[in-house]
């Protein structure tokens, strides 16, 4: 079945076209994009990408800890080496501070090359601007042909399908086509990151450039830097052209200014704002009480704010006008546009679109529409923890 674009006011713009010209990145077509929702579905994906490798597999990750899931892919990792492929695993050294060393020996003794990105060696002060640059991607490559991106981590707490509060709820995409070169290229960038490990260009095999559908994407690099980073610049673009509706689900919220105003001022010329962030369940109080410490004003200006109920809400999601989204690593917080490697795929497709759509309608039925003056009315101990959460604003 296919899906139009919307109509009217919304409609007419070339999205492909426009982000080209505003972020320098041309868009590539003949993609089939599939997306994934929730560890039930992202994980027997992955794997399977991994146990029908042929020649490659390149894994870089911020999140890879323990359990059953762990194991996993610890154990498709390793076969997979030992039946020949050559098996890469980056992992970021304080998103992965958690992991069960055994998984990394389990790996190894595979033959898979398991690396820390940006290590902390003990006994050594560290140098604080490198320490505080990590990389949050999640991506996996596989022969070149299929790659992986979204929010999911390696770890059981993303096992499931968002029913309780024990299963974390995410998306992933799952690309074939052209643009799986810009995936492996963001993995490429991490993995030459190690001055202390040799780099040979001439060892990596060109991903397939062969059309396996008719999605345009653009996949988009965003390396950790102060100003207007990548991923800040395409966020306040979308926001600022969008002519009907924003929607945005994002684990950790902390905007600058720019961003703040971006979505009040959407607000105010008619375009429908939604954003979704988590709630009791949210795995970082501290972080979520920097976040709301901007409620009051969002919420004063009209925009449609909701907290996730069921479970931890992981996922980072843009989607604007039923015509595009945004899908991968980054957060709307400092932390993805200032001081971390991130990756998102940016889809121009309103069948995809409507997908992650879809599942948005259904996420708002385990949220709370956050009411303007009740935020107005909380208590003093939410205040004193969103003004003591500001100290720390810049780096969260």
């Amino acid at each position: 079945m296919s899906v139009e674009p919307d109509a009217g006011p919304a409609g007419g713009r070339d999205w492909p076209r426009t982000i080209h010209s505003l972020l320098g990145v041309p868009p590539t077509p003949g993609n089939d994009v599939r997306v994934l929702r929730n560890g039930d579905e992202i994980f027997p994906a992955m794997l399977r990408a991994i146990e029908g490798a042929a020649s490659t597999v390149d894994l870089v990750t911020f999140v890879y800890w323990s359990g059953d899931i762990a194991q996993r892919f610890a154990d498709a990792l390793a076969t997979a080496a030992r039946r020949g492929c050559r098996v890469r695993v980056l992992i970021d050294a304080v998103g992965g501070r958690k992991m069960d060393e055994r998984l990394i020996e389990r790996m190894r003794d595979g033959g898979a090359d398991v690396r820390w990105f940006r290590p902390i060696a003990d006994g050594v002060v560290p140098d604080i601007g490198e320490v505080n640059h990590r990389t949050h991607r999640k991506i996996l490559v596989c022969d070149g042909i299929v790659g992986f991106t979204g929010g999911v981590g390696i770890a059981d707490e993303w096992a499931g399908d968002a029913r309780n509060e024990r299963e974390w709820r995410d998306t992933h995409v799952a690309v074939r086509g052209p643009a799986v070169a810009g995936l492996q290229a963001a993995f490429i960038d991490n993995w030459a990151d190690d001055i202390d490990e040799p780099f040979d260009a001439a060892a990596e095999l060109p991903a397939s450039l062969e059309p396996q559908g008719a999605v345009e994407c653009v996949v988009l690099r965003d390396a950790a830097e102060t100003g207007a980073s990548v991923l800040r610049m395409l966020l306040l673009s979308l926001i600022q052209l969008a002519r009907r509706r924003v929607r945005i689900a994002s684990a950790y919220f902390n905007p600058d200014d720019r961003l703040l105003a971006a979505l009040c001022d959407a607000v105010e010329r008619g375009v429908e704002v939604q954003l979704m962030f988590p709630g009791q369940h949210a795995d970082k109080r501290f972080v979520r009480f920097n976040g709301e410490a901007d409620y009051a004003e969002l919420l004063e200006r009209g925009v449609d704010l909701r907290t996730y109920e069921r479970s931890m809400l992981h996922a980072k999601i843009v989607t604007i006008d039923g015509a595009l989204a945004s899908i991968g690593s980054a957060n709307l917080n400092r932390r993805s546009m200032e001081h971390d490697d991130e990756c998102n795929l940016l889809v121009f497709d309103p069948e995809v679109v409507a997908v992650l759509d879809e599942h948005y309608d259904d996420d708002l039925r385990h949220t709370i529409d956050l009411d303007p003056q009740r935020w107005a009315d909380r208590g003093l101990f939410q205040r004193l923890g969103e003004s003591i959460s500001g100290v720390a604003d810049r780096w969260l």
